[in-house]
């Protein structure tokens, strides 16, 4: 069977999976959901009913982002993704995942956070977006000349960051980490997994990803 991806186009967790899945040439059967009105058959996989979820090939289930990142890359690394994951390349992901996404979320969400001063959660985030800058000072990819899975893990999560305030993001002196996600924006890469679908409903035709040229 093939393996089957719930995803949802404008999550960051499920942009990373499906660059990874993407990446490694891995083909699933994508099905894009609306938050609203997830469907039974994803809450039937994982309980915890937050995309993504893959369904693999041997009906095992994997439902955190990294973890569909690490089993795709570890069948197929045609471009070497993990080829320049160093123990600083997981501990970047490690706060992103952490400290910022936090942060991130305090400061997009501010409404539903009353307790959390905004203009403070932003700052912390933005510490983080500064280590990332200083990170990317004198080469286009956090650990070198191409990317790395630490780049593709956490470039959706700047991207949701830099578009909580596009104004503001273009606004401040992070010339590397701006650089570095204005090429990801740009790229095949990123326009490759942003095709918008219509949200699966059962009996649907299967919708292949990576499309097939």
């Amino acid at each position: 069977m093939q393996p089957i991806l719930y995803s949802f186009r404008r999550c960051p967790y499920a942009m990373r999976a499906r660059l990874g899945l993407a990446s490694a040439g891995i083909s699933v059967d994508l099905r894009e959901i609306t938050l609203r009105n997830k469907p039974a058959e994803m809450i039937e996989a994982s309980p915890k009913a937050t995309v993504p979820v893959l369904v693999t090939d041997t009906d095992t289930v994997i439902d955190e982002s990294f973890d569909i990142m690490n089993w795709a890359l570890a069948q197929s690394d045609p471009e070497g993704l993990l080829d320049g994951m160093t123990d600083a390349a997981y501990a970047l992901i490690e706060e992103s995942d952490g400290p910022f996404k936090t942060a991130l979320d305090l400061t997009k969400y501010a409404v539903r956070h009353p307790e959390a001063d905004p203009a403070v959660s932003r700052a912390t985030a933005a510490d983080f977006i500064a280590k990332l800058d200083a990170q990317l000072d004198g080469k286009p990819w956090l650990f070198g000349d191409k990317p790395c899975m630490a780049d593709l893990a956490i470039l959706p999560f700047v991207r949701q960051f830099a578009h909580t305030d596009i104004d503001w993001w273009d606004a401040q002196p992070y010339p590397h980490a701006q650089a570095w996600l204005a090429t990801f924006k740009a790229s095949d890469r990123f326009a490759s997994i942003m095709t918008k679908y219509t949200p699966w409903q059962n009996g649907d035709a299967p919708i292949v990803f990576p499309p097939t040229a």
